[in-house]
């Protein structure tokens, strides 16, 4: 039995027990005590090490050391580069360049003119040092001769004066006494001031960079200042720009001698701000700045909304207007609409007091003649800005207005008794009604085309205020054709077009405002019919492109730039009837807000001046039967066939109330299916007599047909 006993050994570190040949678990792959130990102390030095690394104290002294090296270094290449520019041409070279860039070919030239005296002088310099050394040897020698013979000629004075030989050597011993003291002084002070020279050199170094701060930007000291709002200076501006991050505008600027100040004109006031022109060097282009609003403008200490970039008439020149700080948020103040009692407008030669520039002048619109276009987003002071023109053109009293809100919130009450036609409401049945309304201004202004040469005709604006209602519109007329929409079956559409096209010449204008434009509810064609386009702020540069045009836009036009709810009232205008400063092709307008209770005001004045109030209808009345087919063989007369543009005039000419909106469509569409449709001849469509008679002929007796209106 004590054969079969196993002996069991106990560890004497784990306190474990096991057999003979077996390995406690988990013994075999822990490490010994002493490289657990080992492990653990190199963890904690790296813990340790990296505490210290990361320490706020370990940070502070890094960004000392950096900066400080950084002065001595940039205070050397600034020294450098003095010295250099000082012994050599390289200074005129950088002005001439800078000149040459900055288009300013005079004072390159004058840059020229320095150079070439410059080496010139250098040139007599260097030829007088190859004669040095001969000229100093002889003076050397001139020097000594009489100096020696001076002193000894002293001496032989003091030796008569003191009857004694030995003075006649007397001033020339102390003159070498002299010159043995001034030695050994020398050699005393040379040793201090071999060891203290470098560190005043040093310190010089140190000095120079640290004034033209040469450390990068990470190690300088936080700045506690805040130069929010302070006044723009040529220095601030050339800083803005040259922190703008073009490398090469940094670049021209570090390499002009005046640091930067040739690339700007003179700094203007301008209204509630400051003015100026900067000429972009080489490699720079405008739309680079232009991009760059935002970030210039907090170069600036302003907000993005104080500064407006434009583009005057000098090529690569960008034009700033940089407001006061807080300068833009302050009203300004009454429209003279309100103030002045006894304003009068005239049409044809006046233009309406709509506010103020950003140069703080007053900026009057020209109405004459002129199609308008007003979008922005909604709630921004788009039907303000609108309707404060209208009234101002009321109180002329030969304008005749018809209008269609189709907001209907009773924005437009007060030209009730002043317009002729006064539509107000959102639904479709009112969209039809103002539908109605334009197309009766197209037959209006056909009417007129086909007056006599030199009828003087009386101004007629129709304003459609939310005009994207109508764009946007379902609804279709008997005939299937449809009121809104941008096709060329669109009643609404085609009758703006026609207006656009032909209206100007007979004082026969359309005004439309419209919300958050898109090529849905703004059609492209529609929009480039309009003389005057005006934009309150928008969402995208898209829309803004939409609103006042790609070139507008390129020129500078931001109205996408402008702060919602914070800048209403205030308007982008693009039009010939502003002026607008040279090279630009758009300006900025905070218009004057004339409130609802003001606006009756000026509207009672204006129904006084007309000797009455106006009957002011609230629809428009259908248009009376015709027969189309009987009217069509009427205008053809005895003629076999006729072209069917001349068919269209003539119809106009017989009742352009019924078929002035009348295009080939709308004649094709009534002839379809009767067997007098248009068929051509010689190349061209014409209409024949014959056909139209057999159709009236065969056609059952349902009585007159009516056209769609």
């Amino acid at each position: 039995m004590t054969d079969n006993v196993v002996p069991l050994f106990k560890d004497p570190t784990s306190g474990i027990y096991s057999m003979p040949g077996d390995t406690p678990a988990g013994t075999a792959t822990a490490p010994a005590p002493d490289a657990v130990r080992r492990v653990r102390m190199w963890k904690r030095s790296v813990h340790g090490l990296r505490a210290v690394v990361t320490h706020e104290r370990t940070r502070t002294a890094a960004r000392l050391v950096a900066r400080h090296g950084m002065y001595v270094i940039g205070g050397t290449r600034v020294t450098a580069r003095r010295t250099w520019d000082g012994r050599t041409a390289s200074r005129y070279e950088r002005m001439i360049r800078a000149a040459e860039a900055g288009g300013n070919f005079e004072e390159a030239k004058e840059w020229e003119d320095r150079l070439t005296r410059f080496r010139a002088a250098r040139h007599h310099r260097r030829m007088d040092l190859l004669k040095a050394p001969q000229d100093a040897v002889k003076s050397a020698a001139y020097g000594t001769g009489l100096t020696a013979g001076g002193l000894l000629l002293l001496g032989i004075v003091l030796a008569i004066a003191n009857k004694d030989a030995t003075w006649i050597l007397a001033p020339i011993t102390a003159v070498i006494d002299a010159i043995g003291a001034v030695v050994h002084v020398a050699t005393v002070v040379w040793g201090p001031a071999v060891t203290i020279g470098p560190w005043l050199a040093l310190l010089a170094l140190w000095g120079v960079g640290r004034q033209r701060q040469t450390a990068p930007q990470w190690a300088l000291p936080a700045q506690q200042r805040d130069d929010a709002g302070a006044p723009i200076t040529p220095s601030i501006v050339v800083t803005a720009l040259r922190d703008l991050g073009i490398a090469p505008m940094r670049k021209a600027i570090k390499e002009m001698g005046d640091a930067g100040a040739a690339m700007l004109g003179p700094i203007r006031i301008a209204g509630c701000g400051v003015e100026v022109d900067a000429s972009l060097p080489s490699g720079v282009s405008t739309k680079e700045v232009q991009e760059r609003r935002r970030k210039l403008a907090e170069n600036l200490g302003r907000h993005e909304h104080e500064v407006f970039i434009t583009l005057p008439a000098a090529a690569r020149t960008v034009r700033l207007w940089i407001a006061d700080s807080g300068a833009l948020d302050e009203p300004i103040g009454l429209s003279p609409l309100v103030t002045d009692q006894k304003s009068a407008a005239n049409y044809k030669t006046g233009k309406a007091p709509w506010g103020q520039d950003l140069r703080g002048d007053t900026a009057a619109l020209s109405l004459y003649q002129r199609m308008l276009l007003i979008t922005g987003l909604s709630n921004q002071g788009k039907t303000a800005a609108l309707r404060a023109l209208a009234l101002w053109a009321a109180l002329d009293r030969t304008v005749e207005f018809r209008i269609a809100d189709l907001k209907g919130v009773g924005d437009w009450d007060m030209f009730d008794g002043l317009a002729t036609t006064l539509i107000q409401g959102p639904t479709d049945e009112h969209v039809i009604k103002a539908t109605v309304m334009v197309e009766g201004l197209v037959a209006e202004m056909e009417r007129r085309i086909q007056m006599p040469p030199g009828t003087v005709f009386t101004p007629l604006i129709g304003i459609v205020d939310e005009a994207q209602v109508a764009f946007m519109c379902p609804a279709v007329d008997d005939d299937k054709r449809p009121y809104g929409g941008s096709k060329a079956t669109s009643r609404y559409f085609m009758a703006v077009r026609k207006i656009h096209n032909q209206g100007r010449a007979v004082d026969v204008l359309l005004w439309e405002g419209t919300q958050d434009p898109t090529d849905q509810n703004l059609p492209k064609l529609v929009r480039e019919g309009a003389h005057t386009r005006i934009s309150l702020v928008l969402g995208t540069e898209s829309q803004a492109r939409m609103a006042l045009g790609d070139k507008a836009v390129d020129g500078g036009a931001a109205p996408h730039l402008l702060r919602q709810d914070l800048d209403k009232g205030t308007v982008v205008v693009a039009s010939g009837g502003i002026t607008i400063p040279a090279g630009q092709t758009s300006i900025t307008i905070r218009t004057h807000y004339v409130d609802d209770e003001q606006a009756a005001e000026v509207a009672d004045r204006a129904k006084a001046l007309r000797n009455g109030v106006v009957t002011t209808a609230h629809t428009v009345a259908a248009a009376e039967e015709h027969d189309p087919l009987a009217d069509i063989l009427t205008v053809l007369g005895t003629e076999t066939r006729v072209l069917t543009q001349d068919v269209l005039k003539r119809l106009t000419a017989l009742n352009g109330k019924a078929y002035g909106r009348w295009s080939f469509i709308d004649l094709k569409r009534v002839l379809d299916g009767t067997g007098a449709e248009p068929y051509k001849s010689d190349g061209r469509m014409v209409i024949g007599r014959d056909r139209i008679t057999r159709a009236l002929t065969n056609r059952p007796d349902t009585g007159s047909t009516s056209a769609a209106e």
